[in-house]
């Protein structure tokens, strides 16, 4: 069988894409190598619409949970209800959720308040915690790991662009990396820097699409075909080979997001049908 990729962060809800226009992005992505994707909640309200896309494609996930830009829009939001939507076995991850203080479309204490219910709901299901943070390195660093020395979780620090202190901390913590196109990005030497001190076995990669299309693509809406490139980009600064880096991050997945069963027989009998 020929390399198999990962998408780990999806926005295939975005009003990016037409829904009808779903199946050929599925396509295409299987078509380069992409056979399974985790499609990411941007805030409740998204969660219909992001589980019935999901339902459709064999090796697709979702995850459940409020991006900090809308935390201003979900000021009740208590573990508890975060809990109850994980309990659909589609569902493997806890987020988007963090704290981003460069745009701050919510104040800082709702993002905080909202950040900490996503906390608890990830160490109570055991369902990885997936991080957006931007310009809020310090704070982050210190409610991950107040939290976690209370009670341990996984953290999973998604599109990373933050300083070393934080991906340190996050690593001590048995966390997570996961790079985007940007790595790709000509004035990107920070994040490519990040890469460097990643354990390989703590690694995985996404498209974040429809943004941040990678090179050679970039400037164009993204989408998870375009993984294929971030892989290509990234093997050899990990010194390995194309398929090798392949099974090494689509193996990291699989460990990270443990709810999520890998099948490749049925992703092929669902490409054949489709």
């Amino acid at each position: 069988m020929s390399s198999v990729l990962v998408d780990s962060h999806v926005n295939l809800h975005s009003d990016k894409y037409e829904i009808d226009e779903i199946d050929e992005i599925v396509s295409r992505a299987r078509d380069a190598g992409v056979r399974y994707m985790l499609t990411i909640s941007d805030q409740l309200g998204s969660t219909d619409a992001i589980a019935k896309i999901a339902e459709r494609y064999a090796g697709m996930w979702r995850s459940v949970g409020v991006h900090p830009h809308y935390a201003k829009d979900a000021p009740s939001l208590t573990a508890r209800d975060l809990i109850e939507r994980c309990q659909s076995p589609d569902v493997i991850g806890v987020g988007e959720c963090g704290l981003d203080f460069y745009y701050e479309y919510s104040d800082r204490s709702a993002q905080e308040k909202v950040f900490s219910a996503h906390i608890e709901a990830a160490q109570e299901t055991g369902l990885p915690l997936i991080i957006h943070t931007r310009d809020a390195d310090d704070l982050m660093q210190s409610m991950l790991e107040k939290a976690f020395a209370k009670k341990p979780f996984v953290p999973l620090l998604h599109c990373y662009t933050s300083g070393e202190k934080l991906a340190r901390a996050a690593l001590e913590m048995q966390g997570y990396i996961s790079f985007s196109g940007i790595v790709t990005f000509k004035n990107a030497a920070s994040v490519r820097d990040i890469v460097g001190i990643t354990p390989p076995d703590r690694l995985i990669i996404e498209t974040d699409c429809p943004y941040l299309a990678p090179v050679p693509m970039r400037g164009r809406r993204n989408e998870p075909a375009y993984l294929a490139h971030i892989a290509d980009y990234l093997a050899p600064m990990l010194e390995v080979e194309s398929d090798q880096f392949a099974e090494l991050t689509t193996d990291n997945f699989f460990r990270l997001f443990s709810r999520a069963i890998r099948d490749d027989e049925a992703v092929n009998k669902d490409m054949a049908c489709g």
